[in-house]
């Protein structure tokens, strides 16, 4: 039976498990906090590392924020910086991450086949049923997004990076730092207000949301977005990671 190491990336955190083909976990999942300053080399290392701490694998799946292309990276927000999500970017960094061939790294560098995409996306290959128009939010650091036609993966669209108001991206305004900021509460209304003003651009027949903040959003507030609406597990990130391979090219 072949086996997957799932590596979830994100601003704040790393996390890793080994799944079987039907996607149940084989190993607890561990997690190490984001490196800063980050660059590739150190990326590599990193999670070459942190396999080294679970069972064998035959293949890896990465998921991680940014725009990639076919396992290359076009831009990547929180890795460019020298200490982390909110800080400045640094110029050596971002030339350093600007096309930087993430799969063919770590391929060589794992000694197995390897597949990477965006966390969202990622994430998205865990829960979407495969029917229909299916959207999926991530709420975390910031905010991640993948769309899928009946269950085909679409090509990727960095909404995090949009304005949305106040001169601030999405991934400013619903964003960890904002969520602590307002509190739950006030921020749950503002993920609502998000939601219908992508509602007429998407007209998704389903949306999920998930990441490790979905869970904070108040009930009230989920309900009155309708039933078109749903929470899922943050594990998805991990979880997905099987399933990526059956819906992207990579």
């Amino acid at each position: 039976m072949a086996t997957t190491l799932a590596i979830d990336c994100g601003g704040g955190g790393l996390k890793a498990s080994v799944l079987d083909e039907a996607g149940t976990m084989r190993a607890r999942p561990i997690r190490v906090p984001t490196p800063y300053p980050l660059p590739p080399s150190l990326f590599v290392k990193t999670l070459v590392d942190l396999g080294g701490q679970l069972p064998g694998a035959d293949r890896v799946t990465v998921g991680m924020p940014g725009m990639l292309r076919h396992g290359v990276v076009v831009a990547t927000p929180h890795y460019v910086t020298r200490a982390g999500p909110r800080t400045k970017p640094d110029p050596e960094l971002i030339a350093e991450w600007s096309g930087f061939d993430a799969r063919t790294a770590l391929t060589d560098a794992f000694g197995l086949p390897v597949l990477v995409l965006n966390d969202a996306e990622v994430h998205g290959a865990g829960v979407v049923a495969g029917t229909g128009s299916e959207l999926v939010l991530t709420l975390g650091t910031g905010l991640g997004c993948a769309l899928f036609d009946g269950g085909a993966l679409a090509p990727h669209l960095e909404l995090s990076q949009a304005p949305v108001r106040w001169g601030m991206s999405y991934d400013t305004y619903i964003g960890e730092h904002e969520r602590r900021r307002l509190g739950d509460g006030f921020w749950s209304r503002r993920v609502r207000g998000v939601v219908e003003g992508l509602r007429p651009v998407f007209h998704w027949d389903r949306l999920y949301l998930g990441g490790g903040n979905s869970r904070l959003i108040r009930p009230e507030q989920l309900a009155r977005m309708g039933d078109d609406v749903v929470v899922v597990p943050n594990t998805a990130g991990i979880l997905g990671g099987v399933r990526a391979w059956s819906i992207s090219a990579g």
